[in-house]
């Protein structure tokens, strides 16, 4: 009996719990599978390779990190996404929206948006890391502090580069593989399955939105991360194609990491994190102004090929 698109007439009520379970099995078999294949690699037992992962300061730590989220990104993204289409629709890569053509103008539009929104973003992030919680939620806060303070200092060692092969690593495992796997689930899958379930685009987009900043764990950077998430999701619907946020997605990190290395090598002078923060309103409202325009100019260029994501494909 073959398995394809066995569950195509599922509600999407069941569809949403089955894919969640489809995501959380094969996370963690990816899980256990890298670090097994970590030990064997690396030549570290698993009790060393636990007490090695909290240790920063030794430089295989941060090796095995890569490798290990590397894998991480491919189990719990790319491989259900794929799977999770299979069972879900007779023609896979059209369920995924795979399929469609994205134009060279709009590709270029997108990677000019993305730029010109750089310092809008960052003045968001600014405001959003200043959140503070009621007194009753302080350990929540605590909590959130601590998972940001991990957070940064994980980055801050990622983007730890120097030479051209760990650039383009980086590229890889920040930049392409996120952008591919966390644009099948997240746009590809779970905005389809939201859309369809309350049978508005708008819910879609947004709740996987939501999800997809959630998903991060920094809450200091949650509401930029969301907006991130929206126009990813609207490109989706704009476009029809999910190749377009791929292109946008992979364009946003590879972006911060090609920039990160080049101001650490002093090719260039100016921290892109530093623009458009606290003081540079002028660049701020510029950014919004250009942002805005190149936004409405991609929908009136992709508006003709949008393709609900309700309808089967």
């Amino acid at each position: 009996m073959s398995l394809k698109a066995i569950w195509a007439g599922n509600t999407a009520y069941s569809k949403f719990l089955l894919s969640v379970g489809i995501i959380l099995m094969s996370a963690v078999i990816f899980t256990l599978l890298s670090a097994v294949l970590a030990s064997g690699i690396y030549g570290v037992s698993m009790l060393e390779l636990q007490s090695l992962l909290n240790n920063f300061s030794d430089p295989r730590a941060i090796s095995i990190l890569k490798f290990l989220q590397t894998v991480s990104t491919i189990g719990t993204f790319i491989i259900p996404a794929f799977l999770i289409a299979f069972l879900f629709n007779e023609k896979p890569l059209n369920y995924l929206s795979l399929s469609g053509r994205v134009s060279s103008f709009s590709i270029i539009l997108v990677v000019l948006a993305l730029i010109a929104a750089l310092p809008l973003i960052n003045y968001l992030g600014e405001l959003n890391s200043r959140m503070s919680l009621p007194s009753f939620l302080s350990g929540m806060e605590k909590w959130m502090k601590e998972s940001e303070d991990k957070a940064a200092e994980l980055t801050k060692n990622f983007l730890e580069m120097h030479s051209t092969s760990d650039l383009l690593f980086n590229i890889f495992m920040i930049a392409l593989l996120p952008a591919l796997g966390e644009e099948l689930l997240f746009r590809g899958i779970i905005q389809r399955i939201f859309s369809e379930w309350s049978k508005n685009i708008h819910i879609g987009v947004w709740t996987s939105a939501v999800l997809f900043s959630t998903m991060h764990m920094q809450f200091y950077g949650f509401i930029p991360r969301m907006l991130l998430g929206a126009l990813l999701g609207y490109l989706l619907v704009w476009s029809g194609s999910l190749w377009l946020p791929i292109i946008a997605h992979f364009v946003n990190n590879a972006s911060a990491v090609l920039f990160t290395y080049l101001f650490n090598e002093k090719i260039i002078s100016v921290d892109p994190d530093k623009i458009g923060m606290e003081g540079e309103q002028a660049s701020v409202l510029i950014s919004v102004i250009l942002f805005a325009t190149l936004l409405w100019l991609i929908y009136k260029k992709e508006k003709g090929r949008s393709k609900s994501l309700m309808e089967s494909s």
